[in-house]
């Protein structure tokens, strides 16, 4: 999954020693969807490689490329946003010759088809609704 938007906070890095005794670090973040209506993602970074790799700033446009997982503890729910790679800039849509770059959605969106002509409008039929003969005699209403 990808989302596209303007990093609005880094947060502090978190750091520790797993069970196996390996170090492990995340480094969160949160982005600004650039949506008529922007919605506020957090996500990780997780590995010290990885945040080498994908080092961001405030301010800055960013594509990231994530993966959703939910874990339960105790009975409750926990969600989190792993980033896999971070592009920098709106990396989603190819440029244009001659065209303003415009919002990048969050998800593809569907191929729009091509406005119809002028819309038809239905044949003009004179029928009776309460003339039985009218009918092609295969009604199977009770009255």
């Amino acid at each position: 999954m990808e989302v596209v938007g303007k990093i609005i906070q880094v947060l502090p890095a978190q750091e520790g020693i797993g069970r196996n005794g390996n170090p492990w670090k995340v480094q969160p973040y949160v982005l600004e969807t650039l949506d008529q209506y922007p919605r506020k993602v957090h996500f990780e970074v997780f590995g010290e490689d990885r945040i080498k790799q994908n080092p961001c700033e405030i301010d800055q446009l960013v594509t990231v490329s994530f993966d959703i997982e939910s874990r339960e503890f105790n009975g409750r729910w926990y969600t989190s946003i792993r980033a896999w790679k971070i592009q920098q800039g709106d990396t989603t849509q190819a440029p244009v010759a001659g065209a303003a770059p415009a919002a990048a959605p969050v998800a593809a969106a569907p191929a729009q088809a091509a406005p119809a002509a002028a819309p038809m409008e239905a044949p003009q039929v004179n029928v009776d609704p309460f003339d039985a003969s009218a009918g092609d005699g295969t009604s199977d209403l009770p009255f």
